[in-house]
């Protein structure tokens, strides 16, 4: 779980303010509903904070790696498959989860529901030649002794 580090603040405003807000509220902006999931930077191994749409069932959440429709993959999600450990904050709980690349079928069932959620996913998708991937953020796997 990637709670201790350096902390290495985004360079995009809205991002620095979205955070600065949801680790002071455990709620988003403009009454939005975003989770704050916190990577280890895939080069500089600082600790790196996103808000992201939540998007949760059962208790497993996904991230979407839309940047807006850009057709670049954020830098969260080059950092979630280099550094799978991952800390997501949902309101007052903080979650230590593993990233997964969600494919086929359990893609799409996820980007539907992502949809769902935030209907401007559509849009991004549509601005954009790459697949927006889907990450899934499920809890460790415990071995047979119980660790993880």
């Amino acid at each position: 779980m990637p709670s201790t580090g350096e902390y290495g603040p985004s360079t995009v405003a809205w991002v620095r303010e979205e955070v600065a807000h949801l680790e002071r509220t455990g709620s988003g902006l403009r009454g939005r509903s975003v989770v704050l999931l916190t990577t280890v930077g895939a080069r500089t191994r600082l600790l790196r904070k996103t808000p992201l749409m939540r998007v949760e069932l059962a208790g497993l959440y996904a991230a979407v790696a839309s940047t807006r429709g850009e057709d670049r993959h954020p830098h969260w999600y080059a950092n979630a498959l280099a550094h799978p450990e991952v800390t997501l904050r949902d309101g007052d709980r903080v979650l230590a989860l593993v990233a997964r690349e969600a494919t086929g079928a359990e893609r799409s069932r996820w980007w539907s529901l992502a949809c769902t959620v935030f209907p401007s996913y559509v849009e991004y998708q549509r601005r954009t030649r790459r697949r927006i991937p889907v990450l899934l953020l499920e809890p460790p796997r415990t071995d047979r002794t119980g660790t993880a």
